[in-house]
C-alpha cells in the first residue's frame, strides 16, 4: 500500500509527463525543448507550460510525481536493517535497495524513469536543489544506515564509497546494454535473471570493502 501516492492527473498532464520522461531519459534535459516534449505528447506547447511552467518545473514533476514509490521502498529496508546482524543479513540489505529498481526497469510503465534516474545517478547530478535530493537521496541514506547496522565498524568514508560503488553498478545495469554484445546475443539486457547475479557482486563487493574491525581478517557473512 502506497503511503504518499502520487497527486491524480488528467489525461493530458499525464500524456506530458511520460513524453518528458521518455525524452529527457533518451538525451538528457539539456538536449530536449520543450517544444519537442509538447509534439511527442500530442498537445498545444502552451499546455506544458500551463500545467508545469518551466522545463526545470516539468523536470522536477517527473520526480516528484514518482517519490511515493521512493517513499514506500523504504519500509523494506527498514526490515532488512532489523535483520541486519544476521548471517544473511547484507544479502537481505542488498536486495532491499537493488531488486525494486531493477523491478521499475523491466516494467513499461517505469521503465522510462528508471533509464531517466540511472541517467542522473551515472552523471553525478547533485547539485543543489536536484530533484533526486529529495525523494532518490533519502533512500540511499537509508540504504547506508542499513550498511552500518550490519557493519557498526565501518566508518561514514567507507560506507560512502560502498554506496557510490553500488550505485555506479545499478546505473550502469539500468541503462547499458552491452551485456547483449558481450554475451554473443545469449543473454537479453534487463533480463530479470540478471538480478541475483548483480545483488551476489555487490555483496560480494561490500564484504570485501567493509570489513570488521572487530574481528580482523574475517567479512561479514551475508
Amino acid at each position: 500500500m502506497n503511503t504518499t501516492a502520487p497527486p491524480l492527473r488528467n489525461d493530458r498532464q499525464e500524456a506530458i509527463l511520460q513524453a518528458a520522461e521518455r525524452l529527457f531519459a533518451d538525451h538528457g534535459f539539456h538536449a530536449v525543448t520543450l517544444r519537442q516534449i509538447a509534439e511527442a505528447a500530442d498537445v498545444p506547447l502552451a499546455l506544458v507550460g500551463y500545467y508545469f511552467g518551466r522545463k526545470h518545473d516539468l523536470f522536477r514533476a517527473i520526480f516528484v510525481h514518482h517519490r511515493h514509490w521512493h517513499l514506500d521502498r523504504a519500509a523494506a529496508l527498514d526490515d532488512a536493517r532489523r535483520q541486519a546482524r544476521h548471517p544473511q543479513g547484507l544479502h537481505r540489505i542488498v536486495e532491499a535497495f537493488v531488486l525494486p529498481l531493477l523491478h521499475l526497469r523491466q516494467q513499461p510503465d517505469t521503465a522510462a524513469y528508471a533509464r531517466l534516474l540511472a541517467r542522473e545517478l551515472l552523471l553525478g547530478s547533485s547539485e543543489a536543489g536536484h530533484p533526486l535530493l529529495d525523494g532518490f537521496e533519502p533512500l540511499v541514506q537509508r540504504f547506508m544506515d542499513a550498511l552500518h547496522a550490519a557493519l557498526p565498524g565501518a566508518g561514514h568514508a567507507e560506507l560512502a564509497w560502498a554506496c557510490q560503488f553500488t550505485l555506479g553498478a545499478i546505473g550502469l545495469h539500468l541503462r547499458d546494454e552491452r551485456i547483449t554484445r558481450l554475451s554473443q546475443g545469449r543473454v537479453r539486457a534487463h533480463d530479470p535473471a540478471g538480478a541475483p547475479h548483480l545483488v551476489r557482486y555487490i555483496v560480494a563487493g561490500l564484504r570485501a570493502a567493509l570489513s570488521d574491525p572487530k574481528t580482523p581478517g574475517q567479512r561479514l557473512s551475508g
